[in-house]
């Protein structure tokens, strides 16, 4: 049975993901969908409303994203939000016109309609709102009615006569509007009637009866690198099946220091106090070393071991009686960057679990995290009773070390780069700053400069320490370490690290950069 949901329709905004968000912390389940999905095949049952995106088309330009009106006669409430709204109106017979004076930034909201989405507020209140239009919507269609307007948006919010239909100019999904959850939250429950019972014990139920519904009796290989998303995944599934689970943890050269070692104890002992879970370590170093000897796109690395991660999992599969899936830990912002999946959204780069997989694979998938983002898949790992040092680790990429290592990827400069790391993170740790932090990092650069050590000429890489601030990981801003953070990090990589002789910070946020290097 379709759970309850709120669908969103994705133009092409880049807050989308961000509509997504506010909906999931206001504890109501929804799911993005380009916005040429086939409404007409969408379950109507818990069907509760449909959001349409911003975007950054104009409603009249020739390869403007469109939908058809009928999307106000499926019976559910709609709420279209910037290019949403002026759509919305086109559609109904409104008229959209380029404004005199664009809106970018923070405007002032004037609002004269204090029900429907804004029922917490008071008659001809003003309100501090985000807007990012060139468009507006000049005349309202039959049967709406302005209900807010600012000094260059005469028609900044409107409704339907009938409550069931609303549009906003201004994004209320981002930081910059401060009562824009307000908005969001009486459109879910004053309007759509939702429940708040999106949780992550709620989640957990549902998933062990899907993950059981889906695979029967075979068993499952988990693909387990013992980060946050898999060690989750593993503990989803545990839950599920039981003995029918083996957890293969794939040692591919490309790991931190002690990785391997801390993974296994974990999983081991987990399993023993959790009556099942087989737990395989596989050494496959020299093998992806091997695949990635003279390998030095970005793209191309990560495509070499996603292949070569199915192919080992797909080799130990076959010894296994009765295995017909692989399990991993793909989550949401993994599809949105990888593949254009969920609307007119670039792809960034190929997350090796989902665009780096190999076209041909003999195992189905059982993926439980794709539609969630880190900080909910943390909360899941806490309701499964997972200790919070799994949980809060700080992410750790798929492809390993390959992908903070510029240029060609060797033994020798993994050796490199894992100690350099091990020094980021200690000294992230001991100042207190490790739970603060989304990730912290060091990057290896193929990069020499001369240096002195010991009265003597040196000319070796060069050391990039990265971190950064996120919520999940689709966008980031750069942490202003302490000084003296900072300085320990350098003294010691310098000091320590023998290959390296000169230390930099990176101050790039995403966008414009990634929080990866490659």
């Amino acid at each position: 049975m379709p759970r309850e949901r709120i669908l969103i329709l994705d133009f092409g905004s880049q807050y989308t993901q961000l509509i997504a968000r506010r909906v999931r912390e206001a504890q109501v389940y929804c799911e993005i969908r380009p916005f040429h999905h086939d409404l007409a095949s969408e379950p109507r049952e818990g069907l509760l409303g449909i959001i349409l995106s911003g975007g950054p088309a104009s409603v009249y330009g020739p390869d403007a994203p469109r939908i058809g009106p009928g999307v106000v006669d499926l019976g559910v409430p709609v709420l279209g939000i910037c290019y949403g709204m002026q759509l919305l109106c086109h559609l109904l017979g409104g008229e959209v016109l380029p404004a005199d004076r664009r809106e970018y930034g923070r405007a002032t909201l004037r609002i004269d309609d204090a029900s429907g989405i804004f029922r917490t507020f008071s008659p001809g209140s003003e309100e501090l709102v985000w807007m990012s239009h060139g468009d507006h919507v000049a005349r309202l269609p039959p049967g709406f009615r302005p209900i807010a307007w600012s000094e260059n948006c005469p028609n900044a919010a409107c409704a339907r006569e009938d409550g069931r239909v609303f549009g906003l100019q201004f994004h209320p999904e981002v930081a910059h509007t401060p009562r824009g959850a307000e908005v969001l939250e009486s459109f879910l429950f004053g309007v759509c009637g939702a429940r708040p019972d999106w949780t992550a014990e709620g989640f957990v139920e549902a998933e062990v009866q899907r993950i059981r519904d889906t695979v029967g009796d075979a068993g499952v290989v988990c693909a387990l690198s013992g980060g946050v998303d898999s060690t989750v995944v593993a503990a989803l599934l545990a839950r599920a099946i039981g003995e029918r689970l083996t957890c293969v943890f794939v040692d591919n050269g490309l790991l931190r220091k002690d990785e391997g070692r801390q993974v296994e104890a974990f999983f081991r002992a987990y399993g023993e106090a959790h009556g099942g879970l087989h737990f395989v370590h596989v050494d496959a170093a020299e093998r992806f070393l091997g695949r990635l000897q003279g390998v030095t796109d970005p793209e191309r690395k990560r495509k070499v071991i996603g292949e070569e991660f199915i192919r080992v999992f797909e080799e130990h599969a076959r010894g296994l009686p009765g295995v017909r899936f692989l399990a991993q830990g793909t989550l949401y912002p993994d599809v949105i960057e990888s593949v254009n999946v969920k609307g007119p959204s670039a792809v960034i780069k190929s997350h090796h679990n989902v665009g780096g997989l190999p076209e041909r694979m003999e195992l189905d998938l059982v993926e439980p995290l794709r539609e969630l983002f880190k900080d909910e898949v943390r909360r899941v790992g806490l309701a499964l009773d997972l200790p919070e040092e799994r949980v809060w680790r700080q992410p750790f990429p798929g492809p390993g070390l390959a992908v903070r290592i510029v240029g060609e990827v060797t033994r020798e400069r993994c050796d490199v780069l894992r100690e350099a790391d091990h020094i980021v993170v200690s000294e992230i740790k001991a100042a207190g700053l490790y739970r603060e932090i989304w990730q912290a990092f060091a990057v290896l650069l193929p990069v020499r400069t001369v240096g002195v050590m010991g009265d003597e000429r040196t000319y070796d890489e060069t050391c990039v320490v990265r971190a950064v601030h996120s919520t999940d990981g689709m966008t980031a801003d750069w942490v202003h370490l302490p000084y003296e953070v900072l300085g320990r990090i350098g003294t010691r990589v310098i000091n320590e690290v023998r290959g390296i002789n000169r230390v930099v910070y990176d101050v790039s946020s995403k966008p414009p950069a990634t929080i990866e290097w490659e």
